[in-house]
């Protein structure tokens, strides 16, 4: 049997993937960037929050888009839960325990030297007289309303300008012009403390963006504040989960590093003081799909990077994503699941026994948790575990809690807890006022006069749990546990 390829990079991804059927599909059918790539995907297998019809599926590859001509376009390498287990070599249900491990034994990233750096096969100058960012990147526009092209896969890199310190984040990317990028900014996020300190100084901030990478660096990118605190490196993270090293590379045009094997790099500098309207071009009011299921509404006003270069490997892979698909909850929520199992742990060893950050949330607003009661003592402390994980990711808005029976990943187990397990008005916990995040469009006062401010929200714990004393009132229905692939074995593979 051919052993399956080891994974480092976007190239030996998409190879894993094709050597696993029904897991990626490549089509020579010519498709413009211009909305007619999320419309397809939309229906091959986004899933999440997109709207309806939408279905699990492959990752697909677009051979011919339509005014590149030396480029593809790569979309829903993460749309799974059980395809980004197979890129991580661990089981869906471990992936938060993986990522949990990998944070704990994080292995600082290297730099090589360009000879190494397959993202610099090619090289385009701003100063070049055919230089349009525009042409160069095959940035998908989602949808028709859009602001303009985006990337939504880039991994932004950058240094305290102060300490050294770097980071990486993924962010909205918008195309602007000929070497103009908007970007914008979820407040509090590491990469703009730092932009904000090299603006108070009147300078720019040196920033690459690197486009196609190894899956466990997009995973790992979206970790956040408890659990990677400022000045922590999330490529650590990725290195622990590989066991080697993430390889940088030195800049062309900035002092800065990128990633070494992406398969696109931009480099440029976040300019101090200016500023750009998201939709300056279309004035719809809109920028592009967001993970709650919504279009983001257009900001009036964002931080500008001015592209110096732009680097690629030959015949270069864009990686796009759908905002609102299994894609986002993939690469949000198991970090999410492995800040809270991180916690939890600490404060109460054994009792959650898993987390699942749930796609109708965007992997982001809802997580269901899974708690053991062992003795009387612990009645309550799944409450206190559902304020810890609150804690955890303060974007969380509602939690779940459930018993170690209930499958957490099996939506429909959950809400038959809900519903067999849960009393409305002894079981829900409120806690109003608290701070979550903007792109929830229920968190305005338009929506509640008990909402003071955008962004603030009503946390809201469900405890689906059975009390300890009436647990032996609430056992599940015993089958006799056999195997059934002696009666159907078609039906029990282990294909993903």
């Amino acid at each position: 049997m051919e052993k399956a390829p080891t994974v480092h990079d976007l190239r030996s991804a998409l190879a894993l993937l094709k050597a696993v059927p029904g897991q990626l599909i490549e089509t020579d059918e010519p498709v413009n960037p211009f909305a007619e790539i999320s419309g397809v995907y939309r229906h091959v297998g986004a899933g999440g929050t997109v709207a309806r019809p939408t279905r699990k599926g492959p990752a697909m590859i677009f051979n011919k888009v339509k005014g590149h001509e030396n480029a593809r376009v790569a979309i829903g390498l993460l749309a799974s839960r059980e395809r980004v287990a197979l890129l991580l070599n661990s089981a869906p249900e471990c992936l938060g325990f993986l990522l949990k491990a990998a944070v704990l034994q994080p292995i600082a990233p290297v730099t090589v030297s360009p000879a190494r750096a397959v993202c610099q096969e090619v090289v385009h100058y701003a100063g070049d007289p055919d230089f349009d960012i525009r042409a160069l990147l095959p940035a998908p526009t989602n949808t028709v309303e859009d602001a303009g092209p985006y990337i939504t896969l880039g991994m932004c890199y950058a240094s305290d300008p102060e300490t050294g310190e770097s980071d990486v984040t993924i962010h909205r990317l918008c195309l602007q012009s000929k070497d103009e990028i908007s970007m914008y900014f979820v407040p509090g996020r590491h990469l703009d403390v730092f932009r904000c300190k090299a603006e108070a100084a009147g300078k720019p901030l040196p920033i690459s963006v690197s486009i196609g990478v190894d899956p466990a660096i997009a995973i790992a990118a979206c970790f956040e504040p408890p659990t990677t605190p400022l000045g922590f490196n999330e490529l650590s993270i990725a290195g622990s989960i590989r066991n080697k090293a993430v390889e940088l590379v030195d800049c062309l045009s900035i002092k800065e590093k990128a990633i070494a094997h992406a398969e696109y790099v931009i480099e440029g500098e976040l300019l101090p003081d200016v500023r750009v309207a998201e939709d300056q071009h279309t004035n719809t009011g809109k920028a592009m799909p967001e993970f709650p299921g919504y279009t983001g509404p257009a900001n009036r006003s964002l931080p500008v990077i001015k592209v110096k270069a732009i680097t690629h490997r030959r015949h270069p892979i864009m990686q796009s994503c759908i905002g609102p698909s299994e894609e986002h909850v993939s690469m949000a929520g198991i970090p999410t699941e492995a800040s809270i199992l991180q916690m939890t742990e600490r404060a109460m060893p054994g009792r959650v026994l898993n987390v699942y950050a749930h796609a109708a949330g965007g992997g982001k607003y809802m997580a269901v948790l899974q708690f053991k009661k062992t003795v009387p003592a612990d009645e309550g402390r799944q409450r206190q575990a559902a304020l810890i994980a609150f804690a955890a990711f303060s974007e969380l808005k509602h939690i779940i809690l459930v018993d170690e029976d209930v499958d957490i990943f099996d939506s429909n187990d959950v809400l038959w807890a809900l519903n067999t397990r849960y009393q409305g008005d002894v079981d829900t916990i409120f806690i109003p006022g608290v701070r979550c995040h903007p792109l929830d469009p229920s968190q305005s006062p338009e929506f509640s006069p008990s909402i003071q401010d955008k962004g603030i929200s009503c946390k809201t714990i469900f405890d689906c749990t059975v009390p300890f004393k009436l647990k032996r009132k609430f056992e599940r229905a015993k089958f006799l546990d056999i195997d059934p692939s002696r009666f159907a074995p078609g039906l029990f593979t282990n294909s993903l």
